[in-house]
């Protein structure tokens, strides 16, 4: 078996080529793994298993059609991770995202379709349906996106139908809840707040802090996607949530104890433009089809997620200097 994963250098891509040759994933042991990034806002080379031989890395831009079509042939399937991953910045320009959500999912389906590589696994997010008062998003639920970052990422699953219908290609599709974990970007939530608790320095949160999201450690998320390019039929929809749900005040209280700051150091920053209130996915699916079970508790995941970065202050340092703190 040989995987081509693009976005590999990413949080979630990197995570999932990491544990491939660490045996993490039963019966994959002998899979062979070729990596697609590009330098650039979320990419960082050094995310990835340094002095291994099985991942084959490749520079170059998911975007590249000339590219895919002559890296495709000798793989026996697609992970689509790349894509661009933060709200405030779609925010403030969202050509980016566009151009590397949009353009980018149209590129892998149609590089697959023209030299008959598939299945692609594609990766979006539970951002796509929008805010939900109560209860969970199902699969079949209707896509109203509030960021332009959501925007961008339901308009890859849009492009990403018409090659299952009309085609016939063999594309099915994970949409998940909130990742966190070693190697994050620090512009996100966790990250951001633990690394700036160990500056001494106040955590931003956003408006009143009681925006809801679900949590799932990457290494779980990634677990989940390893039965799917084998066991997920073309176009099904799994969503993959953590199956707890905190505020983010929550979150910034639980922090301190890890650190020993004891009260949390909290600064209260205008809301962002459209912040969603609640997301919430229905993960019925992937656990009654693929039997998909989080096993690392939120509590374990967080506290080792804080240790991470407390003895990697070599990777995140050097992150910060653009980033609100």
């Amino acid at each position: 078996m040989k995987l081509l994963v693009t976005g590999a250098a990413g949080f979630i891509g990197s995570h999932y080529v990491r544990t491939m040759p660490a045996g993490g994933y039963p019966g994959w042991d002998d899979c062979r793994v070729t990596v697609l990034d590009r330098p650039g806002h979320g990419s960082n080379r050094a995310n990835l298993p340094a002095g291994h031989p099985r991942p084959e890395s490749v520079r170059g831009d998911v975007r590249d059609l000339p590219l895919l079509p002559g890296l495709l042939p000798g793989h026996d399937a697609v992970v689509h991770f790349a894509a661009e991953s933060h709200v405030d910045r779609s925010t403030d320009d969202a050509r980016g995202f566009i151009r590397s959500d949009a353009a980018g999912t149209h590129t892998v389906p149609a590089a697959c379709h023209q030299t008959g590589a598939e299945p692609t696994v594609h990766v979006p997010a539970d951002e796509v349906y929008g805010c939900v008062g109560h209860g969970t998003s199902a699969k079949s639920a209707p896509l109203p996106p509030n960021s332009p970052h959501a925007a961008s990422k339901a308009a890859c699953d849009l492009i990403v139908r018409p090659f299952v219908r009309t085609h016939g290609l063999d594309v099915p599709l994970t949409r998940r809840s909130h990742n966190h974990g070693p190697h994050q970007d620090v512009e996100k939530l966790i990250p951001l707040s633990v690394t700036n608790l160990m500056e001494g320095v106040p955590v931003p949160l956003y408006g009143d802090g009681r925006n809801v999201r679900e949590w799932l450690h990457a290494d779980d998320h990634c677990r989940a996607i390893q039965p799917v390019p084998t066991r997920g039929p073309a176009g099904e929809i799994y969503n993959v949530g953590g199956g707890n749900a905190f505020t983010d005040n929550e979150i910034t209280r639980m922090l301190p104890g890890l650190s020993g700051a004891g009260e949390p150091m909290v600064r209260h920053v205008a809301d962002r433009p459209g912040h969603g209130l609640r997301y919430a996915t229905d993960e019925t699916k992937i656990r009654a089809e693929l039997g998909h079970r989080p096993p690392v508790p939120f509590g374990q995941g967080l506290a080792g997620t804080y240790a991470w970065y407390r003895d990697h202050p070599d990777w995140w340092k050097p992150l910060k200097q653009d980033v609100m703190r």
